[in-house]
């Protein structure tokens, strides 16, 4: 039995894609040396990655709701989960070969990964999945606040545990998307996903034109992650090529 797709969370995603998009042809310029940004530090482009990665977490979380809604099997999940797995250890290779001292080892489908199957097992604890969403982003604060200056400070930043977000200092690395906060930003998409459930009508929503392609591309979001840059990085290459 094939699953349905709601427009409106494939459009989200689908808008969240093109905003990425820009933000790394915009990310590219600077590493190639046409427009010199601050991503690292610049409020104006950390917080719009926190928006975009937050938009993507939110509407896997809202996904995972309606496979559980629709009764989707462990078979299906795993089918899925090993998809995005497999680009995960794709992108360690292909940032290990361009960023050899700051390659992903922990991004945002390493990331993805794991917190999939921590929201596939707890999708049906209801209205809990709000508050277990806030303790999460609260645990990170908290946690990295009372690790300061303490005998496990430097064992929770090294590369074997910093996946877990409990850190002081951010690793080096080109993408980091730690367990806390961002498994927050998944619950909570879960539960928004559950009370859009029983809402007649909100989640069959048809959008118009601009909608429809939107919904479009964010039926193929793993594709495309895995596509884009590959693009924009050729595509400023041989115009680097081609102005010698």
């Amino acid at each position: 039995m094939r699953s349905q797709r709601f427009d409106a969370i494939d459009a989200l995603r689908g808008l969240a894609l093109v905003w990425m998009t820009v933000f790394h042809f915009c990310f590219d310029l600077n590493q190639f040396g046409y427009w010199r940004q601050d991503f690292f530090n610049d409020p104006l482009w950390t917080t719009q990655r926190t928006v975009i990665l937050s938009t993507f977490l939110f509407c896997a979380g809202m996904g995972q709701a309606v496979a559980l809604d629709q009764g989707q099997s462990w078979r299906r999940f795993w089918r899925r989960w090993a998809r995005v797995a497999g680009c995960a250890v794709l992108v360690t290779a292909g940032s290990a070969l361009m960023f050899p001292r700051s390659f992903i080892y922990f991004g945002v489908l390493h990331g993805m990964a794991l917190m999939l199957i921590v929201v596939r097992l707890t999708s049906g604890w209801g209205n809990w999945l709000w508050l277990l969403g806030l303790l999460a982003i609260g645990f990170k604060f908290m946690a990295a606040y009372g690790l300061v200056a303490s005998p496990f400070e430097q064992l929770f930043n090294t590369p074997w545990l910093n996946w877990l977000g409990l850190i002081t200092r951010k690793p080096i690395t080109e993408d980091y998307v730690p367990i806390f906060p961002w498994l927050g930003l998944m619950w909570w998409g879960a539960a928004t996903g559950a009370w859009l459930l029983r809402q007649p009508g909100l989640l069959t929503w048809q959008p118009a034109r601009t909608g429809r392609a939107l919904a479009w591309l964010g039926r193929w979001s793993l594709a495309y992650y895995m596509l884009h840059q590959s693009l924009l990085i050729g595509a400023l290459m041989t115009l680097g090529l081609a102005t010698r």
